[in-house]
């Protein structure tokens, strides 16, 4: 069994966007700016925004934090977003989600220009990257796409199973791992909280993407000898017995799991390192773009 070390990988190629960086800007161009966007207080959200805002000052980013009221009105939100949209510095934002319950997520994603669109999120990109156009990917699966390839783990003619079917993760997971490409050319299976007896489909098995959000949903039981388990989800559990109160927990029983599986992402440690280092090669590529135009 190999443990698929998404930390490891992820600072491998943060410093290969350090280099990157440091040659675009002897070319003369300007360092790469992320700017994001945080609503309320949720703790779990500002650790995610804080981790990709060190990620940028690890390869050189310039980064940027807009901290907003839980109480703001969706149109004001959108009218903070169409002004970063205009400020010609930034090349990428994101919006950290969740929002508040009373802001429609989908107009928020809709207004971000596509350009700036590093999370991948936007119906422009998601349309391009359905067509198999290069765009910029949902940070997730791009991630996971890159760990896979950073182990040399060939998926072609493979049954992958994905388990979720969210927009953020489960849908663009099933694309990715179905389309012409390496990692790719699987035969995907998308299993959701409708499906009839799931543990049929994972039994069946050669890859399988859990992104449930059920702490250790995932038993040894439920998969064959040498599958690939890649473990999306992350969740708090009340722990007495930890240091902080609470231990974090993917969506797949590691310790049983990992008996009879040939590869798998740990939590934490592995999925989640990929996500932050995915949105700073999409931010990097932005930055590219904008002035391959502007020239």
């Amino acid at each position: 069994m190999t443990i698929l070390d998404g930390k490891a990988t992820a600072l491998k190629l943060q410093s290969d966007i350090k280099i990157k960086v440091e040659e675009h800007l002897d070319s003369g161009g300007k360092r790469p700016h992320l700017c994001a966007v945080l609503v309320g207080e949720d703790g779990a959200s500002q650790a995610y925004v804080g981790n990709k805002i060190r990620a940028c000052e690890r390869v050189g980013f310039t980064s940027s934090l807009v901290k907003l009221s839980a109480e703001i009105s969706e149109s004001v939100l959108i009218e903070k977003i169409e002004s970063i949209n205009k400020d010609s510095d930034i090349d990428g934002v994101i919006v950290q989600l969740p929002l508040p319950s009373h802001i429609n997520e989908s107009n928020i994603t809709k207004t971000i220009n596509p350009n700036k669109d590093v999370d991948g999120f936007h119906p422009y990109n998601v349309g391009k990257m359905n067509l198999g156009w290069d765009t910029y990917l949902p940070a997730t699966p791009f991630g996971i796409i890159k760990l896979l390839e950073a182990y040399d783990i060939d998926t072609a003619g493979k049954h992958c199973v994905v388990l979720g079917r969210s927009n953020i993760v489960g849908r663009p997971m099933s694309i990715l791992m179905a389309r012409k490409a390496s990692p790719g050319n699987c035969t995907v299976t998308l299993c959701h909280s409708r499906t009839k007896d799931i543990e049929s489909y994972t039994k069946q098995a050669d890859i399988v993407i859990v992104a449930l959000g059920k702490p250790e949903w995932l038993k040894a039981h439920m998969i064959k000898d040498g599958a690939i388990i890649i473990d999306v989800g992350i969740s708090r559990v009340d722990d007495s017995t930890a240091k902080r109160g609470y231990r974090l927990k993917g969506d797949v029983h590691f310790e049983g799991v990992s008996s009879k599986a040939s590869y798998i992402t740990p939590v934490p440690g592995g999925v989640g390192p990929m996500t932050v280092t995915a949105l700073l090669l999409n931010t990097l590529e932005a930055a590219k773009q904008k002035e391959a135009v502007a020239l």
